[in-house]
Parts: structure tokens; sequence; C-alpha cells
């Protein structure tokens, strides 16, 4: 048993001072007191807040962050940008993975993500051969988050087809492409592969809504039992038009009708959506998943938040593609981007007087926990000891108390303000810098140094 001692921390009924949290040997809180004295336990003078869930990676994106930002004759724009992905996705081995999967865990960890649920669809070989071992690469990313000490929720993506109603694929592709059932082997594969992880977590991720007819979406769904199921959604408006086309319904109106989408359901981006498909997202139960920093690189669009929490939603927070890691800047541009739209402030406060972080933080660790589909999400007995400590003297915080604390780190601080992280009871982040920084750092640098050599 491992005791901690906080100056502040916010618990599950608010904040409180002077607060003991015990860990036991397996990393999970097994007592939490406030207005106790550190007696003993180790003493920390910072704000002690629930890791946060990062519901939404595309690790090996994070090798690729930069490459794409160039006008050409391409399109300028999401497809655009998507070719690009392709290639560099097309020689990454699993080692290559594993680095830049490390890299990205890392920095996550560092800026307050203490969990994260990797939607991965690069299964097999660069011809497109199956690995001896399926699961040859979610080995890959299981290295990544033991090196890293992320939480994670492993998401295999089904990706059958390449166009809406069961088309044929593009070369691209060919690396993520299975059948149902070796899909359904691919699945039990990796539970094996990462059976290792501490409470690490196994999903599905039906790819899209182009990547997948009816049949096989409700089959792999099926096979699967009762586990997160996460599918990208209505995120670029050319998809929308594709789907009217093929089948006159929008995106999120056709999962709906063709699939029973529930609470084990992360519906992501869903960013080009009208005010009936908010409310059946809302009413399903779903978490809606977006990822604010990629959606504005990428240009997808704004999702309607003030009506799909009027309704009852919930949502989550996604780092997607990697393009740069930031918690607290992921809560700062979902909340920026609706200001920018309805020409408000405090769109995601809940009320006269109420906190506009604490609304972002709150609604984040639920919705993150939820799609997870792990005991996180909160400093209180039972649950995953993953704990962000933010400095008491950075100079965003210096004076604040409570609520102004978030919004402080949210709105007012730089990437420094994150001291300290622990991860399932085990120190990951010390004084700022995560601990296997420069290890993991070096051979991310040497990845990515060979692999753009070779282009």
């Amino acid at each position: 048993m491992k005791t901690y001692h906080f100056s502040q921390a916010l618990l599950p009924d608010g904040w409180a001072r002077d607060v003991r949290i015990a860990v036991d040997g397996d990393g999970w809180i097994a007592a939490v007191q406030a207005g106790t004295p550190a007696a003993g336990a180790e003493a920390h003078a910072g704000i002690a807040l629930p890791g946060l869930p990062n519901l939404h990676s595309h690790a090996f994106q994070r090798g690729m962050a930069g490459l794409a930002e160039r006008r050409g004759t391409m399109e300028g724009n999401f497809w655009g940008w998507r070719d690009v992905m392709y290639r560099f996705l097309a020689v990454l081995d699993p080692d290559d993975v594993s680095a830049i999967a490390a890299q990205a865990y890392v920095e996550m960890v560092e800026s307050g993500f203490t969990a994260v649920a990797e939607f991965h669809y690069l299964h097999h070989a660069p011809d497109g051969r199956p690995y001896s071992d399926i699961a040859e690469m979610a080995g890959a990313i299981g290295r990544a988050a033991a090196e890293s000490g992320i939480g994670l929720t492993h998401l295999p993506v089904f990706y059958g087809f390449g166009r809406f109603g069961g088309g044929p694929t593009d070369p691209g592709q060919r690396r993520f492409v299975t059948g149902p059932d070796d899909f359904a082997r691919l699945v039990e594969a990796s539970g094996w592969a990462l059976r290792g992880l501490p409470d690490a977590q196994v999903g599905i991720a039906p790819h899209s809504v182009r990547a997948v007819t009816a049949a096989t979406l409700n089959a792999v769904v099926a096979a699967a039992g009762p586990v997160p199921v996460h599918i990208h959604v209505a995120e670029q408006q050319r998809e929308v038009d594709e789907c009217l086309a093929w089948c006159g319904r929008r995106p999120v109106d056709w999962l709906h009708d063709e699939a029973a989408v529930d609470q084990r359901w992360c519906l992501v981006h869903a960013t080009q959506v009208t005010a009936a498909e908010v409310a059946r997202m809302a009413a399903s139960g779903a978490v809606v998943g977006l990822c604010p920093i990629t959606e504005a690189n990428l240009g997808d669009g704004i999702f309607p938040l003030p009506p799909f929490l009027e309704g009852g939603g919930r949502f989550g927070l996604g780092s997607d593609s990697n393009v740069r890691i930031d918690a607290a800047e992921e809560m700062r541009l979902l909340e920026y981007g609706q200001r920018l739209r309805d020409q408000a402030r405090n769109i995601v406060a809940g009320g006269e007087g109420q906190s506009t972080g604490r609304a972002l933080y709150d609604r984040a660790l639920d919705g993150g926990a939820r799609a997870l589909g792990r005991r996180i999400g909160a400093l209180a007995v039972g649950r995953r000891a993953d704990i962000v400590l933010l400095d008491a003297e950075h100079p965003a915080l210096g004076g604040r108390t409570g609520d102004h604390l978030l919004d402080g780190w949210i709105f007012a601080a730089d990437g420094r303000a994150v001291s300290r992280v622990w991860v399932g009871g085990r120190p990951v982040v010390v004084e700022g810098r995560h601990v296997s920084r420069e290890t993991v750092r070096r051979r991310f640098a040497a990845t990515i140094g060979r692999l753009l050599a070779a282009q």
C-alpha cells in the first residue's frame, strides 16, 4: 500500500483540502480521506486531479505531424491529407509503430492524459498480407503503452470496404482490410497480446459507415460481445454527400437505423450533423468523441455542442491525429470553437456563475471513462489511481482555489502546469518530465529520420 497526501484535490463531491489517497499494490484507490494530515504519507503541495481519458488516438500519425501542411495539386482538405497519411503508413513496420506510439503516449501523459483509446487499423504488412502473428501490430501498441505507462483501451478496427454500400477498397487501404471472421480472430488475439498490461481493455472499432455494410457492422458488433464500440461518423461534408447519394440517408441516421447504438458506443467527430441527428445521438446514450485540435487542423467543422448537452448528451475528448498533443488545449479549443460560431462566451458552463473549466473537465472525465470501458475518471475508492498534479506555483494557478484552478489551467496556463502524473499508482511524470522521455525521444527521432530519408 502506498499513501499520498495532496494540498487540494478534486473529488467526486467537489474540491477538498488535505487529502490522503491510499493506493493498493495493483494500482487501485483503496481509501480517500479529506481534511487529514499527511502523517507519514508522501506529501505533495500541488493540486490533484483525476487523470483525463483520451478517447480517440491514431498513435502512428504522430510521426507525420506537420508533413501535410503544404498546399499542392491535391485537394486542400481532409482527403488530400489522407493521401499523405496513406503514403506515410505504407512502409511502417511494428518496431516503427511502437517507437512512434511510445512518443505519442509519453506526450499524452505529460499533458494530463492518463488513459487512451487506440483506434488501431494498421494490421497487416506493407503488401497487405497478414503477419504470421495476426496481432503483431497490437503487440507493438502494447509495448508502447507499457513503456509510457498509459492505460490502454485497444480498439482493433474493422475495415471491410472502401466505399458506401460495400464498394472496393483502394491500394492505400490494403493494410487495414479484414473480413468479419478474420476480424474476430484479430480481436481475440489482440486480447492475448495485451494480457500483460495492467487493466488493459479490448473493444472494437468499425472504421466508418463507408467501411462497413449493415450486415458486417452488426456481425462484428455481435461477435465482440459487451465491449466498447467506436466508429468515425459524419466527419466531412463529402462523406455526408456520398452517403446521401448512396442510400438517401445521412451517416448518423443510417447508423441509428441499422445498428442498436447505445451506451457502449462512441461516435467520433460527428461534425457534419443536423439538429435531428444531434437529438438521436443524445437520446441513444452514446458518447460523442470530439477531437478539436485535429478537427481544426483537418477543417472538419465544429460539433453543435449546446443542443447536444441540452438533450442530455455525453462527450469526451481525443487527440486523434496527434498533430499536437495537449489535454488542456483540447478542452480550450472545444470551448473556443463554440464561442467563435455562436459569438458568445462560456458555452459549456452549465448555468449562471458556473465554471466553464469545471464543466469541460467533468464532462470529459465522464464521457471518456464510459468510452474507454474502464474504472477511471475519479479520485474514488475502486477507481484506477490515475492522478494528475498541477503545480500550485504556476503563474496561472497561484493564489487560486476550487474551480478557478481548472479555469486557470485550461484557459491561462502553458504546458508546464502539469508537474507530476501517476498512472495506476505508478509515478510516470516527475517535475514535468516523463521518466522515460529521453529514451523514447531518441528512438523516435532515429525512426523518423530513417523513414523520411527513405522517402
